[in-house]
């Protein structure tokens, strides 16, 4: 039904020149068979061994998984995930990443440029065809990709679902296989300019083949869904960006579908696709509508002159570490769209008969965060209605069966994800787990961040009655509005003073209770975090497993990404004591 005819019909030419025209690299009729199909098994492949390396993870028992051998495999793979290159501020992905992406580099440059020929050896007596041999087979792996972009670009996908790896994490695919696939596009439109100039009769083409147009119409879309997606346009011009994305996915999506006009297989690419994206956009919808429904309201507050605090009481469940979408009915034309924001709270509940609260610290930039936090300024606790769509994402399974020590690093925005995390270190507490370890470092440039924040551990003692020092934890708040000051690595290790009382400098200038920062050995100090000789000072203690987990600037990310990798070649060659060092970053521009 949705197949074109392969019928070859009688080749007028000679027997060796029709042989030669119909070989497994040339035969047009089965070109979809010959290119498309070993491009799905490409990309199939690789999420095979992403499936694989997920499975084991997760039914290895414990006791091989501490066994030297597992953990030195578990460290080499770790190095080629968390060791990127760095240049002039700006880092590459990880070498695991980058070495795919080089998989598929070589795939694509081997099928497109490696058979032979690229034209036909048409003259004026003799014709092979009309359609060059390396703008079909680059037409027909194009096309393969599209229901992998698709798939990519979605929150609730069945490549998250068979891997566990989170949607934000396979955008770099996304996009990656986006360039591909636009690199590939023209590759396929340039060689039939170069064949119709030669024969004369591109205008001819133009006027009266409909493929022409609807191809030209879908590669504009792509070009301009490709560029918009360069990093840097589109954290300039987000709001812009994100309007107008699904757009133009729609109108080359549509004129694609036109444009291959029913021959061979492709339409079943469409209808892959179809399938796919539907199934994930009508689960996202599905949540909204069914579970979540429209009752929701969130309350805005200032609660700091760089952050907005969102509050929505719900009874929706979530881990440490995940993000919801977002889409507030009464912003205008913001309310066309979903906005993420990752939740800085626990879904603990403060009895059976409340609902919990989903709280967001958000730092005002522009756009939709912009207009909330005028709304907060005019009217402080102002309530607007808001649908929800989540939670994804989350801190792997690794996080929650716990570190000998844990250090957890927020910066700016960031700042507020330390809270579910100190949060469900307390939970483990509560219930006599053993003794751990857990540092909290957390760093902004508002003066008045250290008072909401000191607040927010108020909170927690109040809600989980906490009235003696929590052994093993200890926050740093580093104010870096001032003069920077160097940070003596050793006040991380230190907890027993943290345990103790606290100094003078980490006491808030508001007259916050001491009280709190005696319970969470809290200390303010002022000036940047020496990042690396922090997160490298647990690194040296014999026998533990270490954690490290990082929200923030891409400069602070880049700092313990470093001190990660390093632990990693030092896990394998004996300098490093850690027995285990995993790491998980949230960067954000």
């Amino acid at each position: 039904m949705f197949h074109g005819d392969r019928d070859r019909g009688e080749c007028m030419m000679t027997e060796e020149q029709c042989a030669w025209k119909w070989r497994w690299w040339t035969d047009w009729y089965s070109a979809d068979l010959v290119f498309s199909l070993p491009t799905v098994a490409f990309f199939m492949v690789a999420i095979g061994i992403f499936i694989i390396a997920y499975v084991l993870s997760a039914i290895l028992p414990t006791r091989w998984k501490r066994s030297r051998g597992w953990r030195r495999l578990l460290s080499g793979t770790r190095f080629l995930s968390y060791t990127s290159f760095h240049v002039r501020g700006w880092s590459t992905p990880s070498i695991g990443i980058c070495l795919l992406g080089a998989a598929g580099l070589i795939y694509f440059l081997a099928m497109t440029l490696g058979p032979r020929p690229y034209y036909w050896p048409n003259t004026n007596e003799l014709n092979y065809g009309n359609s060059p041999p390396i703008a079909t087979r680059s037409g027909y792996m194009a096309l393969a990709c599209m229901p992998f972009l698709y798939v990519l670009g979605t929150k609730a996908n069945f490549i998250s679902l068979v891997t566990g790896i989170s949607h934000e994490k396979l955008n770099v695919f996304h996009n990656w296989v986006a360039w591909a696939m636009f690199v590939l596009a023209l590759v396929h439109t340039f060689p039939f300019i170069i064949y119709h100039e030669w024969k004369g009769d591109i205008v001819e083409n133009w006027e009266a083949d409909g493929m022409w147009v609807t191809g030209v119409i879908a590669l504009i879309a792509q070009a301009w869904l490709t560029f918009m997606s360069i990093r840097s346009i589109r954290d300039r011009y987000y709001e812009f960006f994100k309007s107008t994305h699904i757009f133009f996915a729609v109108v080359f999506f549509i004129f694609f579908f036109l444009h291959c006009d029913y021959i061979l297989t492709t339409w079943d690419y469409f209808v892959a696709t179809g399938v796919l994206y539907a199934l994930s956009w009508l689960y996202s919808l599905s949540r909204t509508v069914f579970q979540y429904g429209f009752r929701h309201r969130a309350s805005l507050s200032l609660d700091a002159e760089q952050n907005l605090s969102i509050t929505i009481e719900t009874d929706a469940e979530w881990k440490p570490g995940q993000h919801v979408f977002l889409r507030f009915l009464t912003c205008g034309v913001h309310a066309l769209t979903a906005h993420p924001f990752t939740i800085c709270s626990s879904p603990e509940r403060t009895s059976a008969d409340d609902k919990r609260k989903m709280v967001f610290h958000v730092k005002p930039r522009g756009g939709l965060t912009s207009r909330l936090a005028k709304l907060a300024e005019k009217q402080p606790n102002a309530s607007v209605a808001v649908l929800l769509d989540g939670p994804y994402g989350g801190l792997p399974v690794r996080w929650g069966e716990g570190f000998d020590r844990t250090l957890v690093i927020g910066g700016g925005a960031g700042a507020g994800t330390t809270l579910p995390l100190i949060e469900s270190y307390l939970q483990k507490k509560l219930v006599g787990k053993k003794n751990e370890q857990f540092t909290a470092i957390v760093a902004s440039r508002d003066p008045a961040f250290h008072s909401w924040f000191v607040r927010a551990l108020e909170d927690l003692a109040t809600r989980y009655s906490i009235s003696e020092a929590v052994p093993g934890l200890s926050v740093l708040i580093h104010q870096t509005h001032d003069s920077a000051i160097a940070v003596d690595a050793s006040s991380v290790s230190n907890t027993e003073d943290a345990e103790k009382k606290v100094h003078t400098d980490a006491v808030p200038e508001d007259g916050t209770a001491s009280s709190v920062a005696d319970l969470f050995g809290v200390h303010l100090k002022k000036g940047r975090p020496d990042l690396p000789a922090l997160s490298r000072t647990p690194l040296q203690e014999k026998g533990v497993t270490v954690g490290l987990v990082v929200c923030g600037p891409s400069s602070m990310v880049r700092d313990v990404s470093v001190v990660a990798s390093e632990a990693q070649r030092g896990i394998l060659n004996g300098s490093v004591a850690a027995t285990e060092v995993w790491f998980h970053k949230e960067s954000f521009s």
